[in-house]
Formats: C-alpha cells, sequence, structure tokens
C-alpha cells in the first residue's frame, strides 16, 4: 500500500509526503507561484514515470545512450474540473541509439508499463515524439 499526506503551511500551500518519507511542497495559488502546482506534480510524474520505463529498457537492451530527457506540453480542460485533455510528449535521447530500440521502449512505456499514463490516457489523448541527438544505427 501507498500512502500519501497533504499537511496545510498556508493558503493553499501544502507540504506533501508519501510512504517513502519524502516531501516536497505544492502551492494551487497561482499569483505567488512558490511550488509546482498539484496538476504539474501529475505531470512531472507522468515524466518521470515513462524515462523509467524508457531508461530501464535501453539498458536492458543495452543500447548506448547518454542522455534522456522527456519533456510534456499538456492541455487542461476549460471548466471544472481542469483535466488534462491533451499531453504531448517530448523523448529526446543521445547516444548512438537504434531508432528501432527507442520506439520500441516508448510503446512498451505507453502501452504497458507507464502506470501515470494509463491513469491520465481515461481524459487525455497523449502523443509522443522522439527527437535523437546523435546519429542512430
Amino acid at each position: 500500500m501507498v500512502e500519501a499526506k497533504a499537511v496545510r503551511i498556508g493558503v493553499e500551500l501544502f507540504a506533501v509526503t508519501a510512504t517513502s518519507g519524502h516531501a516536497i511542497v505544492a502551492d494551487a495559488d497561482r499569483k505567488r507561484n512558490s511550488a509546482a502546482s498539484p496538476m504539474e506534480l501529475v505531470l512531472m510524474g507522468l515524466c518521470a514515470c515513462t524515462a523509467t520505463d524508457v531508461d530501464i529498457v535501453l539498458r536492458k537492451k543495452r543500447e548506448p545512450f547518454t542522455s534522456l530527457e522527456v519533456r510534456a506540453e499538456a492541455e487542461r480542460a476549460k471548466d471544472p474540473p481542469q483535466v488534462y485533455t491533451a499531453i504531448k510528449l517530448t523523448f529526446t535521447v543521445g547516444g548512438k541509439v537504434g531508432k528501432k530500440a527507442m520506439e520500441d521502449a516508448v510503446r512498451l512505456s505507453e502501452e504497458k508499463y507507464c502506470s501515470v499514463s494509463a491513469m491520465l490516457e481515461k481524459t487525455a489523448k497523449i502523443s509522443s515524439e522522439i527527437v535523437y541527438l546523435d546519429e542512430a544505427k
């Protein structure tokens, strides 16, 4: 079981902890903007989740990648609840990574492994693009 808790430390400002014991601050007040908003944290979680999947798959395939970055751009519904309705993921990979290996890694993350993506795709159309920094095999 995973648990999380948010403790109010100010107006729309919370210290958030989870089972792991790690803590972050979440700030829903976009005027003050002192920390990531709860919805930004969800998008950050998506990037971290899918990046982890791709990292694991590329290492298992012994692909010589030297860097990996996942960027998300998202649109939200205009009316409450303002869920994400469209998310574009851009995977940027460095090193002599085979295109098929990278495409397979992204596909496996999207279709099988990424729990955050599986939840978000209930309301958002998720698309992806791969950018290669080095010439691929």
